[in-house]
């Protein structure tokens, strides 16, 4: 039996934490402002994950989710991140509109949020764009990036930055369980020409060498 019923939930005004037991709390803050938190410990490690407010979230509730959290611990997985998978992962798509939306505000005008757009809907989502977010791999990036990549080579490092932006938003976000693959990713295609190489290119096939 827990040391927490419904009745003393409710009656409790004391701030701090009030034990329920196996490392789920009631959190009373100053304010009067109640929440669960589960703390789990594992290999010398501790970390404490918020479960909702006590308005939102039950005892018995509560409970259940401090299970599901200590159980992921114990096999060995991220309980953020397997929370998140629950919750619905984005899509590339969807998840490059909220770092546009959130990176927004920052840009120094309207003009480099659609450069952004621009050359993901160009590029990108044509290949990745409704691919899940944990599903994308560095062996994809690369064959998005390899059809600009000696082409169109500024554009490709461009292309490039921006889908490890997304991504590393998305494993900051708890929907991927790594960073993004981008250092492995250039390492699997051609060495660019030099700026100054491709130029010279360029003029030698306007103006061909008599």
């Amino acid at each position: 039996m827990g040391k927490l019923s419904a009745t003393s939930v409710k009656a409790a005004t004391r701030p701090g934490r009030h034990g329920d037991g196996d490392g789920l709390f009631l959190v009373i803050q100053t304010s009067g402002a109640k929440s669960w938190v589960c703390r789990v410990q594992k290999n010398g490690n501790r970390r404490d994950f918020g479960l909702g407010s006590v308005t939102k979230v039950s005892l018995s509730t509560a409970r259940e989710r401090a299970r599901e959290i200590r159980t992921w611990v114990e096999m060995g997985l991220d309980p953020l991140f397997e929370r998140r998978k629950l919750q619905g992962i984005p899509t590339f798509r969807q998840a490059a509109a909220k770092v546009i939306a959130s990176h927004g505000k920052n840009w120094r005008n309207e003009k480099h949020a659609k450069q952004w757009l621009q050359t993901l809907e160009s590029y990108v989502f044509p290949g990745i764009g409704d691919l899940q977010v944990h599903d994308i791999t560095g062996p994809m990036i690369r064959n998005v990036l390899s059809e600009i990549w000696l082409s169109k080579p500024e554009t490709a490092r461009r292309v490039r930055q921006r889908i490890g932006t997304v991504l590393d938003w998305a494993y900051a976000s708890g929907y991927r369980d790594s960073e993004a693959p981008m250092r492995a990713v250039t390492k699997g295609l051609p060495r660019q020409p030099k700026k100054d190489a491709h130029f010279a290119a360029c003029l030698t096939q306007r103006y061909p060498i008599l």
